[in-house]
């Protein structure tokens, strides 16, 4: 075999199989450059999913007549000149390859105009051969048309999906760096519609406007500074829905280290496969992160990886944590559809309204708390309460179960869980495997505040339970915990299933459908989950109260009309 030099467009070609995979590649780089030249509005249009046309407009600096053919080779860029340029590089772009690359494999001109300069200026490319520089007509900016991308390397034409899978990740991308840049105003046209209109505004408005406002609504503002870094955007609720997007100085990444940070703070809100959704946006300083891991530059190393994880984790953590009290409201959403109501017989038993009509009287001389006081309970599952918005709903088992695990983790956290013995044993039928399992693991069962020993043939006692769960299905705990214990290991229980474990616990501990509560333990409960960390959400990340407002309610019954 004789080694040879390859040939200037195979060199490209090469690198283009790293840099532009499909379609959306290469909007991302032409986005990028545009957002590096200063664009204050950018236009894309594409055409059969960006297959057949890949078109960016902005209003930038531009590109001097001068320059053109040098925008097209290879590693030649305005925007580093030095390994110190790269080490604290700022800007979205600065390979110098990215439009060679595309120009290898596709139909490409360029049109653009400096301020300075008289008229524009174009180039065409295709494939190895450059055109000449030639007069055009347009303002100051520039126009990058990319057409036919493959269309010399059929092998990589035929791994392009649909048009339609095309765009969506052509979408995807043109989300991505206008949720980083909301003062730049974007316009998205797909096969002469106009799939998206974004104005210049602020990142919590472009949030709402790309993601929907059901993701807003179900979401927290997340903003913390420590030293260096700062980490701000939205945070879902366990009830959101929407993407995950990361941004590292405004940069779109994919980073192991952060997802982990993020699923660590989201650990007490999301079990099993459940995922978040958040926008995020890490500041720090440019010369402390590496962006040129990959070509594709999604990849990001830190110089001190670890204080970013902790300082991430921590502050999302804190952002997810509110009580009731300070968390954001939960609205109902109420049907446009005009209520049916039918008639009531005349023979209604008239103790039964006296007896509604009885409860106690709403404290008038003081501002009501957050979450009201409660009103009664409907069909024993949940609680009605008036606050100073309208009218409150709380899944009474969803809220005291959150209520009763925050109480067992701060137990946990403190060494060990408060337990008080039982005057009755709670017994319950045991396998043999269960029985072992309850011998070799009585430090783990102390420690979780259980004391279980043997009665029987078949059957175990529990002697001991946490205080948090008294009142609570105590042998179904028990059971619940050996279970834990006999699937993940003792080890895992207490790390890595420590939360779900928990979540067990809790769930055999909170009051139970159909059980009847008076007025003033509905009002304590209420009052416990204004103090409550995270009592927003059950331990399974569903909601566990919504307000109707009093505006709500007059759409109901049609008042004002």
């Amino acid at each position: 075999m004789t080694i040879r030099v390859l040939p200037h467009l195979l060199v490209s070609q090469i690198a283009a199989g790293e840099v532009v995979e499909r379609p959306a590649s290469v909007l991302k780089e032409l986005l990028e450059n545009s957002v590096d030249a200063g664009a204050q509005a950018i236009t894309v249009v594409l055409d059969e999913g960006g297959i057949k046309r890949v078109q960016v407009e902005d209003d930038g600096a531009g590109i001097s007549r001068d320059e053109l053919p040098l925008a097209l080779a290879r590693h030649a860029t305005s925007k580093i000149a030095s390994l110190e340029d790269l080490e604290g590089v700022a800007t979205m772009g600065f390979r110098g390859e990215a439009l060679a690359s595309i120009a290898s494999v596709s139909r490409l001109s360029i049109t653009s105009r400096t301020r300075q300069a008289p008229h524009a200026a174009s180039i065409c490319a295709e494939g190895a051969q450059l055109g000449e520089v030639q007069p055009a007509a347009r303002a100051q900016g520039t126009t990058v048309a990319v057409a036919d991308l493959y269309f010399n390397t059929p092998a990589r034409r035929k791994f392009l999906r649909t048009d339609a899978t095309e765009f969506g990740h052509c979408d995807e991308v043109f989300r991505r760096i206008a949720l980083a840049q909301p003062r730049v105003a974007f316009m998205l046209k797909h096969n002469g519609r106009v799939s998206h209109v974004l104005r210049s505004q602020d990142v919590a408005q472009r949030a709402a406007g790309l993601l929907g406002d059901g993701f807003f609504a179900n979401s927290l503002v997340v903003e913390a500074q420590g030293g260096a870094l700062r980490l701000h955007g939205r945070a879902g609720t366990p009830q959101a829905q929407g993407g995950q997007y990361f941004f590292v100085n405004n940069r779109f990444v994919r980073d192991r280290l952060l997802s982990h940070a993020v699923r660590e703070a989201y650990a007490q809100l999301l079990h099993g496969e459940r995922q978040p959704a958040y926008v995020l946006f890490l500041e720090v300083d440019p010369r402390a992160v590496d962006v040129n891991v990959h070509p594709a530059k999604t990849e990001v190393r830190f110089r001190d990886p670890r204080a970013v994880h902790q300082f991430v984790f921590h502050a999302l953590q804190r952002a997810l944590s509110p009580s009731a009290a300070e968390a954001p409201v939960s609205y109902a959403v109420v049907s446009g559809q005009r209520p049916i109501q039918s008639a009531f017989g005349l023979a209604q038993p008239v103790a039964a309204y006296e007896s509604f009509m009885k409860v106690e009287a709403l404290p008038t001389s003081e501002k009501a708390p957050p979450l009201g006081y409660a009103l009664g309970q409907l069909h024993g599952v949940y609680i009605l309460a008036q606050n100073e918005a309208g009218l409150v709903l709380v899944d009474m088992h969803a809220a005291h179960e959150r209520i009763v695990m925050e109480k067992l983790k701060a137990n946990l956290d403190a060494g060990e869980v408060q337990r008080q013995a039982l005057l009755v044993p709670a017994l319950f039928q045991a396998e043999a495997l269960d029985v072992a399992t309850a011998s070799e693991h009585s430090e783990v069962l102390e420690k979780l505040g259980l004391e279980l020993s043997v009665s029987g043939p078949n059957e175990l006692a529990v002697r001991a339970a946490p205080i948090a769960l008294a009142g609570g299905d105590i042998g179904g705990l028990a059971r619940g915990v050996l279970a834990e214990i006999r699937q993940y290991g003792a080890s895992q229980v207490l790390s890595s299933r420590q939360n779900e474990l928990l979540a067990t616990m809790a769930c055999h501990a909170a009051v139970r459908a159909n059980r009847a509560l008076s007025i003033a333990e509905m009002n304590a409960l209420l009052r416990e989950m204004e103090e409550t960390e995270r009592s927003g959400s059950c331990n399974h990340g569903r909601p566990t109260w919504y307000q109707l407002t009093l505006a709500d309610l007059d759409r109901l019954f049609l008042r004002g009309r």
